[in-house]
């Protein structure tokens, strides 16, 4: 079998030297203290915003496939918002049953 030749990434040095450079210019270590815990809003930085939704790969038997397309097609909704409506019934069971 033949490996096939794979080119290295290239990273960008401009942006890592931005980012590098953005943070340089804040000198946090007066604030910092472990008296008080500080957002990162605090010292004047925020986090990329998260995404709404997020892709997940997930293996099931193919029996247990099969019987959440039969019961989505009951309820006529695809089966993978069944999916998520079940998991999220499930959670919210768990945790009143843990309060």
């Amino acid at each position: 079998m033949k490996q096939k030749n794979k080119k290295p990434i290239v990273r960008s040095k401009t942006r890592a030297t931005k980012e590098i450079v953005d943070y340089d210019k804040s000198d946090v270590s007066q604030i910092i203290g472990n008296s008080k815990a500080l957002k990162f809003e605090d010292l004047g930085f925020k986090l990329p915003d998260s995404p709404p939704t997020q892709v997940v790969s997930i293996r099931l038997p193919t029996a247990l496939l099969n019987k959440l397309r039969v019961l989505a097609s009951e309820r006529d909704i695809p089966y993978q918002a069944l999916i998520k409506l079940l998991l999220a019934e499930s959670l919210d069971e768990y945790f009143e049953d843990a309060a």
